[in-house]
């Protein structure tokens, strides 16, 4: 636990750095003048739509669940469960989310390796949500398709991988055969690589892709409040697309949480394509990731807090050293 909270206080001393380089650069005079008419309303609905996405994503993963015969889970436990991978959510991709797994073997036991291919789907089906997103704005604001089309690549690149099983099968006999450590993590992987298949089935991406749309407009959305919130006027889809074409981009590019990327990209494509003003869009810039990255890492530890409550020893020292071997401690 003690080295999750050192991991999460470097990286948002990291976030405090750059948003305060942000506001030296934009002039804190400008970002105080924007903040000092802002309604805090905004902000407040704002946290709304981001706990709507948590919900949504929530739904997808009792799908995961449902497909892949893991039954018996109270609702309640499995919402809290969920919500922990929040706790490593600003790891590269969010691969740290694979936490979540690490728990639930401790307080249900499930297996770590039959739900952890849950994150590599969930990431999958939300870029192709979010793809989605940029590509039905795009008509009207077609600046976002190039990062469209990044995420079509990768989302290809990914189902080749999961679904051409043979080069997969291949390096599984071949860690077998060298003998060794990693020979003793090879039955893992095979049962991590037939879940994966099941989860990637053409038919079963249907659903989790509609909920990803569902759950990344929503924060769409919250992009779009905050701005209201400056007295901004940007058109809805614009805003959708900015932040849509900001967050793929940081799920592409490997640095924690996209810190750098995504507040790059959110912060110009409000002056340049919006139109809004230098000190309201480094504001509505760091507001709105206020409310979709940093409040989903404190809704993460509290629900880390209450299952400790709940199941106590189990998440002392147990899910710590799963989530070491998962390659996440």
């Amino acid at each position: 636990m003690n080295r999750l909270v050192r991991r999460v206080l470097v990286v948002t001393f990291i976030g405090v750095v750059l948003y305060g380089l942000f506001a030296v650069y934009t002039g804190v005079h400008q970002i105080g003048s924007s903040l000092a008419r802002f309604h805090g309303s905004a902000l407040a609905l704002a946290l709304c739509l981001a706990c709507l996405n948590y919900l949504l994503r929530f739904g997808k993963w009792q799908y995961y669940l449902a497909e892949l015969k893991i039954r018996g889970i109270p609702l309640l436990d499995s919402l809290l469960v969920f919500l922990t991978g929040f706790v490593l959510t600003i790891t590269p991709g969010k691969v740290g989310e694979v936490f979540k797994s690490a728990v639930l073997a401790k307080t249900h036991g499930i297996a770590v390796e039959r739900t952890a291919p849950i994150v590599i789907a969930d990431r999958l089906t939300d870029v192709i949500g979010i793809v989605l997103l940029i590509l039905m704005g795009g008509a009207m604001f077609p600046k976002g398709l190039p990062w469209a089309l990044a995420g079509v690549a990768a989302v290809a690149l990914g189902l080749l991988f999961i679904l051409w099983q043979a080069p997969a099968l291949a390096l599984c006999d071949r860690l077998e055969a060298g003998g060794g450590r990693f020979a003793h993590f090879v039955p893992r992987l095979r049962a991590a690589l037939a879940s994966l298949r099941i989860l990637a089935r053409p038919r079963v991406l249907i659903v989790p892709t509609l909920l990803s749309v569902c759950a990344w407009g929503a924060e769409g959305v919250a992009l779009y409040v905050v701005l209201r919130g400056f007295e901004q006027h940007v058109a809805f889809p614009l805003s959708v697309v900015v932040y849509s074409s900001a967050t793929l981009a940081g799920a592409l590019v490997p640095v924690p949480g996209g810190l750098g990327i995504v507040e790059s990209l959110l912060r110009t494509g409000l002056l340049e394509w919006g139109h809004v003003e230098h000190g309201a869009a480094t504001a509505a810039m760091i507001l709105v990731r206020l409310a979709t990255l940093w409040w989903a890492v404190a809704v993460g530890f509290a629900a880390l807090f209450v299952l400790r409550l709940r199941f106590g020893a189990a998440l002392d020292g147990s899910a710590r050293a799963d989530a070491a071997e998962s390659g996440i401690g």
